[in-house]
């Protein structure tokens, strides 16, 4: 850590901004077929960044900062580990478009590795994704499962948001925190943890009884699936039960992201893991 008395050293930014019509580099573990083999993860915003500089398994490859946060940055005490490019606020506007709150912080980064799913531990609760693919909803899932200390997510390589932009705002530091499993087949993965000894629920307005009444243990892997989708059939199949979220209102059904914390947190009561 630098002391908190010395200022950073920052140079001027001398590239070209971001050209027009260009693709945004992402992670490329979360792209679809046209993934590149080594783009950057993007990250962006104070909370995101900071905690990726925080991160010493998060290379760094570039970080640019407007002179605020420059400034806030030494005031935080926080360790850049690069050179920063001092730049204007709408140099980074044109690299993310006008509508990302960037805070004056864009950092280009190398992805987190992805754990192999027979690595993941035995115990806890771990979340898995049939196909959510809005990099909101996924970013909100992922800071809600760092908040109740989930031990890992475990998604589909394809039809998911890439781990970069706005899913990585919307995580809140949160990518840093929460392993990502990428697994080719989502059936075979629920099979593996099945057999690995995980109590592995599906979640589903049609469910069979609910969440609230089942009998859980860990390791539990609560799996949830797309809006208006829902699971995928073979998803429901190899799951090992099927529960709902019941509610006392008139409407029965949450956003994703919501039924996501709803989920944890009855997961997490029964099985003691709030204290």
């Amino acid at each position: 850590m630098r002391d908190r008395d010395r200022k950073p050293p920052f140079r001027r930014q001398g590239g070209k901004p971001f050209e027009k019509g260009r693709k945004s580099p992402g992670r490329p573990a979360w792209r679809d077929r046209e993934a590149s083999a080594d783009g950057p993860a993007i990250l962006y915003g104070w909370h995101t960044v900071s905690a990726a500089l925080a991160n010493p398994e998060r290379h760094i490859r570039k970080l640019l900062v407007t002179e605020n946060a420059a400034r806030r940055l030494a005031e935080e005490n926080i360790d850049t580990r690069v050179t920063p490019e001092i730049v204007r606020p709408n140099l980074i506007d044109q690299r993310l478009g006008p509508d990302a709150v960037h805070q004056g912080l864009l950092a280009e980064a190398d992805p987190l590795p992805s754990p192999d799913i027979d690595t993941l531990a035995q115990q806890g609760i771990v979340l898995v994704l049939d196909q959510i693919t809005d990099p909101h909803n996924v970013g909100a899932i992922m800071r809600s499962a760092a908040a109740f200390a989930v031990k890992a997510i475990v998604t589909t390589a394809r039809h998911s948001p890439e781990a970069t932009g706005v899913l990585a705002k919307s995580a809140s530091g949160a990518l840093e925190l929460v392993p990502l499993v990428l697994v080719q087949n989502l059936a075979r993965a629920l099979t593996a943890l099945n057999e690995r000894g995980f109590l592995t629920v599906g979640l589903d307005s049609e469910g069979s009884e609910d969440l609230g009444k089942v009998e859980l243990r860990e390791p539990l892997a609560l799996v949830l699936g797309a809006e208006g989708k829902g699971l995928r059939q073979l998803t429901r199949e190899t799951c090992a039960t099927v529960a709902r979220l019941d509610m006392p209102g008139e409407i029965k059904s949450l956003n994703v992201s919501n039924a996501a914390v709803l989920a944890l947190y009855i997961g997490a009561s029964r099985l003691g893991l709030m204290g």
